[in-house]
């Protein structure tokens, strides 16, 4: 790969650093963080980003960019042409979750749409993508004024359906890499908000970053009849409830110490009314694993208490169990990683730092190993920084809203700022 570029003065000759750079050529931040409500306020659900879509290519289509949209989904693509030099992409994610926004910003949502399933459901940016979206703009914007500064190809591709580890899986089944006339790149880079982490800091390690997830659908069976005699029915939902508690004991009495998983049962359906036991019930359920053996123990663990369960209950017929999603490990590639901590030490000095893994899951790394090259990712803080050291000092990170909850909010600035100036950074480190 053509990545290995030393870090340091962009421009030795004329001492100019990213600093010089970025300073220079970042644009008026008023714009982004403008965009930054107007996406939070209109959130919109996994498969169905066609505003958020809209707004990223027409800003891309503006500042001189040339965009393919509608690649799996409402994904797509700006490309810029620089010259001969490597290839770097840059992505981010626009889906946001059927969460009901308990924030109390003034320009939170109150949007509801209609989910894959017909329901209809609150909608929340309770995840950050909005953030994402908004630095990659205003990244894209300092790039293509700072071109002669750089030589090579910059893609600034918006993924779909990553709430659903789906999305960046649709783009490469649709072509992203074979139907435009574009190279691939060399390097894919992205980054993630998270408010368990100080705004204006961005995080980073080599290695494993972010762990593997599985996700399974699982339906059970029973006998349905009135509520008011159980003793002729089969009741699905006191066997689903005993899969919930029992699925919780198999990471504390069936892993080693040290092995890491998480299982968790995110929904549970049932039923229509009090007095109805029904025939069936379902359940979601999550693995997430950094080990594939570890991974294979958890999977197999579970289709044995489910069917354990279904047996001890004289349930009519076996449970329909099936695979609801997949993520790999997200993991670092470690030569790339240490040049990049370079220049995010040089840059953000204080502000940048180490971190530890995080359980959380991602299909970023899918636009990486579909191709064979490397791949970074990054973790962008969040969180107010008064309210983040004192959080910290009183020993209560842990209150602090975190993604996928209805107070999600993290702080506009100068989160925007540190975004969009680490993707610029990123990106020059690895561009010619």
């Amino acid at each position: 790969m053509r990545v290995n570029k030393p870090v340091g003065p962009f421009n030795a000759s004329t001492h100019e650093t990213y600093r010089g750079i970025v300073d220079h050529y970042r644009p008026d931040l008023a714009f982004y963080e403008s965009t930054y409500r107007d996406l939070h306020r209109n959130p919109e659900l996994s498969r169905q980003e066609e505003r958020t879509s809209s707004i990223a290519a027409d800003h891309l289509k503006a500042i001189g960019y040339r965009v393919h949209e509608h690649i799996g989904g409402y994904g797509l693509i700006g490309v810029l042409k620089n010259g001969n030099g490597p290839t770097v992409l840059l992505r981010a994610d626009m889906d946001a979750l059927p969460v009901r926004e308990n924030t109390g910003l003034d320009y939170a949502s109150k949007k509801t749409m209609i989910d894959i399933n017909g329901t209809e459901v609150p909608v929340m940016h309770a995840c950050g993508h909005d953030v994402h979206v908004s630095c990659l703009m205003g990244a894209a914007k300092l790039l293509h004024a700072a071109k002669s500064k750089w030589k090579g190809t910059l893609i600034c591709l918006f993924q779909p359906a990553e709430e659903f580890v789906s999305g960046a899986q649709a783009m490469i089944d649709d072509g992203l890499y074979s139907r435009f006339d574009i190279p691939k790149p060399d390097i894919v880079l992205g980054q993630h908000v998270f408010c368990i982490y100080k705004a204006g800091t961005v995080n980073l390690s080599p290695g494993p970053v972010m762990a593997a997830y599985d996700g399974l659908k699982i339906r059970v069976f029973g006998k349905g009849g009135h509520g008011s005699m159980p003793d002729i029915c089969i009741d699905p939902i006191v066997l689903a409830s005993h899969i919930v508690v029992r699925l919780q004991t198999i990471v504390s009495r069936e892993l080693k110490p040290g092995e890491v998983g998480v299982i968790t049962c995110g929904k549970f359906h049932a039923g229509t009314a009090a007095n109805i036991i029904p025939d069936y019930a379902d359940l979601d359920v999550s693995i997430r694993t950094y080990d594939t053996t570890v991974q294979k123990q958890l999977l197999d663990a579970i289709q044995r208490t489910v069917r354990s369960e279904c047996d001890v209950s004289k349930s009519p017929q076996d449970p329909v169990i099936e695979k609801n999603g997949h993520a790999p490990v997200t993991v670092n590639s470690v030569d790339q990683t240490g040049t990049l901590k370079t220049s995010f030490s040089s840059y953000f000095e204080d502000n940048a730092s180490a971190m530890e893994p995080l359980p959380g899951s991602e299909d970023f790394s899918n636009l990486a190993r579909a191709i064979n090259v490397p791949s970074i990712f990054w973790m962008l803080g969040g969180c107010e920084p008064v309210k983040w050291d004192e959080s910290k000092r009183n020993g209560k990170i842990g209150d602090i809203p975190i993604n996928h909850s209805a107070g999600f909010a993290p702080v506009i600035e100068p989160t925007l700022r540190t975004g969009v100036d680490a993707l610029a950074v990123a990106a020059l480190t690895f561009l010619g």
